[in-house]
């Protein structure tokens, strides 16, 4: 009979270094030639030239034991010239021009907040950009098309209390656009509320003909009444979120700066190509937008300089840091940028509502 429950320690695997597979193991003292033993011959290395992914392994550094945990943030970081400072992304920061205003709105973009995982800053984002925009004079309607109705609430909204939601709009055919929208407490900005109903609706659209579609027709009217339209998709990959790609003009992938979230995006990039390729020509990948970042921990600062390395230019200079006040924010069901004005991370989304418009909007 066995007595041992749960696993070994040999069944965990070990902290393994891509880069440095070449001198691991350490070598080991080589033995003793004698007149009659052959010559070893070498092992073969590990050529970490082809494993370049972003779904690949990062390679980490073992840590020092003897270290500290985390170490403090060195902040902007100059280079050669000292009129140019690096960013946390490792590249100069732009000098973004402010928003130019605008007096007629209307042919609005529509953007997801799309990520399959979930608790990576899609709701956060989706609310405190579009109130960002919102402060810049652009007309803001926000979509909660997750079924936890977590973007509705994050704006003061009981989900019990709606009569109608995005759900109606999608499967009742007398049901308008203008009967669901709802004002937010942010002058400029609108919402499309949500809650659990939601969740029937992807069993629902499986019978319905040209089903991806379905989000996109519902939101036509609203194109010449906004200047644009954010979607929070649900972590998941499924007809939702799909219905969600096919209606947008582009993507913002919110990136949690940890190792499992950036090993999730290569997913992510598969289902936008295929959306792409067979649904809606026009979607692109807008940014990836590092979130929940500590410049302070070596794994936070490693994630990131990895993420610039797979994507390049597509990651936005903006970087939004870890900070409790995005949750009092969020209890008290509003943006960061009213509950909390003055803040670094009002600062954030200011910084990256700049870059959206400047990228895609005012370009």
């Amino acid at each position: 009979m066995n007595d041992h429950t749960g696993t070994s320690a040999n069944e965990i695997p070990p902290l393994v270094d891509p880069a440095r597979m070449s001198s691991w193991p350490p070598p080991s003292p080589a033995p003793q030639a004698s007149p009659t033993s052959p010559t070893p011959e070498p092992s073969p290395r590990f050529d970490a030239g082809e494993h370049n992914r972003v779904s690949d392994p990062i390679p980490f550094r073992r840590p020092d034991p003897q270290a500290p945990e985390t170490v403090p943030d060195p902040g902007p970081v100059t280079t050669a010239d000292p009129e140019v400072k690096l960013g946390p992304t490792g590249r100069p920061m732009p000098d973004l021009p402010e928003p130019r205003p605008i007096g007629i709105h209307g042919n609005a973009r529509v953007i997801s907040m799309c990520n399959q995982k979930g608790g990576v800053g899609k709701t956060t984002t989706t609310i405190n950009l579009g109130a960002a925009l919102a402060e810049y004079g652009r007309k803001v309607l926000l979509v909660d098309f997750d079924p936890q109705g977590s973007l509705s609430v994050g704006l003061g909204l009981n989900p019990h209390d709606m009569e109608l939601s995005i759900y109606n709009l999608l499967m009742e055919r007398d049901v308008d656009i203008d009967e669901v929208i709802v004002k937010t407490n942010v002058p400029g900005m609108d919402l499309l509320p949500s809650n659990i109903d939601l969740s029937a609706a992807e069993v629902q659209l499986v019978h319905e003909v040209a089903r991806e579609q379905t989000l996109q027709r519902v939101l036509q009217p609203a194109i010449a009444e906004y200047d644009v339209i954010l979607i929070d998709c649900q972590p998941s990959l499924g007809l939702l979120t799909v219905n969600a790609l096919t209606a947008s003009d582009s993507v913002i992938v919110p990136l949690e700066c940890e190792y499992f979230a950036l090993r999730g995006v290569a997913l992510l990039k598969t289902t936008i190509d295929k959306v792409t390729e067979r649904l809606n020509p026009k979607l692109k990948i807008e940014g990836v937008l590092g979130t929940m970042y500590d410049g302070r921990t070596l794994h936070g600062r490693e994630v990131m300089e990895r993420l610039v390395q797979a994507w390049g230019d597509t990651v936005f200079h903006t970087v939004i840091r870890r900070t409790v006040k995005f949750s009092d924010s969020t209890v008290a069901g509003e943006p960061i940028t009213t509950y909390a004005s003055s803040s670094t991370g009002a600062d954030s989304y200011r910084m990256l509502a700049k870059e959206v418009l400047a990228r895609c909007l005012d370009g």
